[in-house]
């Protein structure tokens, strides 16, 4: 099969996102300059350089409430920071409730019912108990083509670690699971790993 995407697939689902797995999922973190807090996931995320340490992260679609993107791009237009917390297979419905589009003045935390604390190195609040955590500032917004494609790009500037998944000096990613994101309505998690060295020479 080929077909031509501004052609359509003439599938039952769009086939795109099921091409691009499995990708991890960057549960963003961010405040107002209102004060109001909000979490969502991204799937659209990953990190980009190891030094300094950068991480990216895309909405592709906007708000009626928002003049640009949705609250998490436009909190962190206005506020220039964001944390990208973990998600550990144990917090999946945590997760998923705050995937909802809601009103700009919902706070996710609540919702999911979920412990916040606050960042150390930027104003904003990080998911207490996520696995990992990774307070960011931002670096770039860039526009795609598209009416509500936008990607942030952001400096990691504090990093927080679970430490009961630190095993002999390894964060273990077999101890939580992290989540990632299929095609449709799927996801996947990390139960086993296996090594390759990489060639010299």
């Amino acid at each position: 099969m080929f077909y031509e995407p501004q052609n359509g697939h003439g599938l039952p689902h769009n086939p795109f996102n099921a091409l691009i797995t499995p990708r991890p999922i960057g549960w963003i973190s961010t405040r107002g300059i209102d004060g109001l807090e909000n979490l969502a996931p991204y799937s659209f995320f990953n990190g980009v350089s190891y030094s300094p340490p950068q991480v990216m992260f895309a909405s592709t679609a906007g708000k009626e409430d928002r003049q640009r993107g949705k609250d998490s791009i436009g909190n962190v237009i206005d506020t220039e920071v964001f944390c990208v917390n973990v998600v550990g297979h144990e917090m999946r419905d945590a997760m998923n409730k705050t995937s909802l589009s809601a009103s700009r003045n919902i706070d996710e935390f609540d919702l999911a019912g979920l412990e916040r604390t606050e960042c150390e190195t930027i104003p904003c609040s990080r998911v207490a108990h996520a696995p990992a955590s990774m307070e960011c500032k931002l670096t770039k917004v860039v526009d795609l083509p598209g009416s509500s494609n936008i990607v942030a790009f952001g400096e990691v500037t504090g990093i927080h670690l679970n430490e009961k998944y630190l095993i002999n000096g390894i964060f273990d990613v077999t101890k939580f699971q992290p989540l990632a994101r299929l095609g449709y309505q799927d996801y996947a998690r990390v139960t086993e790993l296996f090594s390759l060295k990489r060639p010299s020479g």
